[in-house]
C-alpha cells in the first residue's frame, strides 16, 4: 500500500472512523458542554478566593473531594476555573475563526471572480501580511489595541483571513470557468446573483474544512497571548492565564498549570481530528479509501 494511503487510513482511524467522528466528539463534548452551560456546573465560584484552602492538591492526594482538582495559590477551585476557561476558548475560537472566514471568503471570492487590479491589490496585501511572522503581528496588535477578549478575536481574524483569501481565490478561479456559471451569465444573471447562488455554495465545503482546521490553532493563539499578559486579564479566567499564574508553582503545586495545559491539549487535538475527518469526508478522492 502506498505511504500516502497509509497516512490517510491512519488519519481516518484517529478521527474515529469514516461514518462518524467518535474520537473527536468524545474529546470535544465535555469542552462544549462546559462552554455552553458552565455557570450551571461550577462546584465553586471560579473567582472566589479562600486563603485557608490555598494550594490544596487534587482530591485523590488530599482526600478533600470538595476540590476535585485542587486549588491554586489564592485558594480558587481549579475545576471551576477550567470550566470557566472553556467558555472563553470557545468564544475566541468560534467568533475569531468565523470573522476571519467571513472576511477571507468574501475577499478571496471577489479577487478570483473579478481578477484584474482588484485581484492584484488583495493578493499583494495577503503576500505582505504573510511575510510578517504571525506571533510578531499578534503581539504588536495586542500591544496597540490593549488586552482583552475583543483584542484576541481581532488578532485571530487578522491572522487567519489571508489563508481563506488565498485558498478561496484559487477555488473561485476554477469554479467561474464551469459551464453552469457560463450559462448563468448567458441567462442574464447579475454578478451578485452569480456569486451568491452559483459560486458561494461551491465554496462551502472548502471553507468548512479550513475553519475546523483553524479552531485548534485559534485556541493556542488565545492561550499564548494570555500567557504573555496581553490577552484575558484577571479576575476573568482563561486557560492561558492559569498556566501563566501557575508556572511559578510548578515544582510545589504542579496541578495549577498542568490541568489547564491538558485542557488545551485535549481541545486542540479534538478540533484537529474533527477537521481531518471533515476534510476526508468532503474530499471525493478519499471516499474510497
Amino acid at each position: 500500500m502506498p505511504s500516502g494511503h497509509r497516512r490517510e487510513r491512519l488519519s481516518i482511524l484517529l478521527s474515529g472512523g469514516k461514518r462518524f467522528p467518535w474520537v473527536p466528539c468524545i474529546l470535544l463534548l465535555p469542552i462544549v458542554v462546559c462552554g455552553l452551560f458552565g455557570s450551571l456546573l461550577y462546584p465553586h465560584d471560579p473567582t472566589a478566593m479562600n486563603p485557608s484552602m490555598s494550594m490544596r492538591p487534587p482530591a485523590w492526594l488530599s482526600g478533600n473531594w470538595s476540590y476535585v482538582l485542587g486549588t491554586d495559590f489564592m485558594g480558587r477551585d481549579i475545576t471551576s476555573r477550567l470550566i470557566a476557561g472553556a467558555r472563553i476558548s470557545l468564544i475566541v475560537a468560534l467568533v475569531g475563526v468565523g470573522v476571519a472566514g467571513l472576511v477571507g471568503v468574501s475577499l478571496g471570492m471577489v479577487a478570483g471572480y473579478f481578477g484584474g487590479w482588484l485581484d492584484e491589490v488583495i493578493m499583494r496585501i495577503v503576500d505582505a501580511q504573510m511575510s510578517i511572522p504571525a506571533i510578531l503581528l499578534i503581539i504588536l496588535l495586542s500591544a496597540a489595541l490593549g488586552a482583552g477578549l475583543i483584542t484576541i478575536i481581532v488578532c485571530i481574524a487578522i491572522v487567519f483571513w489571508m489563508q481563506y483569501a488565498r485558498v478561496i481565490r484559487g477555488e473561485t478561479l476554477s469554479i467561474k470557468q464551469r459551464e453552469y456559471v457560463t450559462l448563468a451569465r448567458l441567462a442574464g444573471c447579475g454578478t451578485g446573483r452569480i456569486l451568491r447562488k452559483h459560486i458561494l455554495p461551491s465554496l462551502i465545503s472548502t471553507s468548512t474544512v479550513l475553519a475546523t482546521l483553524q479552531l485548534g490553532r485559534a485556541i493556542i493563539i488565545e492561550a499564548s497571548i494570555t500567557f504573555l499578559g496581553l490577552g484575558i486579564q484577571p479576575p476573568k479566567t482563561a486557560w492561558g492565564l492559569m498556566i501563566a499564574e501557575g508556572r511559578l508553582y510548578l515544582s510545589t503545586a504542579w496541578w495549577i498549570p498542568t490541568f489547564a495545559g491538558m485542557a488545551i491539549m485535549i481541545t486542540v487535538l479534538g478540533a484537529n481530528l474533527l477537521g481531518d475527518w471533515i476534510r476526508d469526508k468532503l474530499d471525493p478522492r478519499l471516499r474510497q479509501l
